[in-house]
């Protein structure tokens, strides 16, 4: 089965087997390795990958630090010396938990559970109607909040970071706006680099201007036509 993954681990031995246990067993695409858990951030915000291999005991960060960072929906593969963890791992999206010294027999039997996993996931997006419901889950913290799509106001960039906002909240999600704008449909539409909105929440349009509740927010002129082209739809 052809799938994509990270290491992240500062012991370059410990790389280095996990990596020939990938070559000799898979067929799966390591697409790098990384060997502190800031690297490893740096190359998420850009490439996706289907799950990453995480050691728990890093400098800088942890292995726990570092998930707790990371988009909710990310797969872990936990690798580590220390059987203490275990139960704390599965409050993220974890697949298995490998203890090292890793050895080819466990390193199979974990290869089946990874691939098994992946063939019986099902695509989703944040609008699935009945499939998923009307809302999705958000991490915050340790815990992961559901949200139901119509309370949406407007989802906001900020650099690394986006803000969901609803009437009654606002939650930052480790996520940029593409990849969201991606997994959202209409009523959802991109305004701007920094805003998608809600169209249903939409109280009225001013100029290069819409306003959601009392929030005032821009349209710029690259998303102005195909914004207009919505709206145009529903207009007397």
């Amino acid at each position: 089965m052809s799938l994509s993954c990270i290491i992240i681990d500062d012991e370059p031995d410990a790389v280095d087997l996990l990596e020939l246990l990938i070559k000799q067993s898979t067929e799966w695409q390591l697409k790098v390795k990384c060997y502190d858990a800031l690297e490893a951030l740096a190359f998420l915000k850009k490439n996706r990958v289907d799950f990453i291999f995480l050691d728990i005991n890093m400098p800088q960060l942890t292995g726990m630090e570092l998930a707790a960072l990371l988009p909710s929906q990310t797969k872990i593969v936990f690798t580590t010396a220390y059987s203490e963890y275990a139960a704390e791992s599965y409050s993220f999206q974890t697949i298995d938990y490998l203890l090292k010294p890793i050895t080819l027999k466990r390193f199979l039997s974990s290869v089946q559970k990874i691939e098994s996993y992946f063939l019986k996931r099902e695509p989703a997006t944040l609008a699935n109607a009945e499939s998923d419901g009307d809302y999705f889950f958000v991490k915050s913290g340790k815990a992961f909040r559901k949200i139901s799509l119509k309370d949406i106001l407007y989802f906001e960039g900020e650099k690394d970071y986006i803000r969901l906002v609803t009437a009654q909240e606002q939650l930052l999600i480790y996520r940029r706006l593409k990849d969201i704008e991606q997994q959202l449909l209409q009523p959802f539409v991109r305004v701007h680099n920094s805003y998608i909105i809600n169209t249903e929440q939409l109280v009225k349009i001013e100029d290069n201007h819409i306003f959601i509740g009392e929030k005032r927010l821009p349209v710029s002129e690259k998303f102005r036509n195909s914004f207009m082209e919505i709206i145009k739809k529903r207009k007397f």
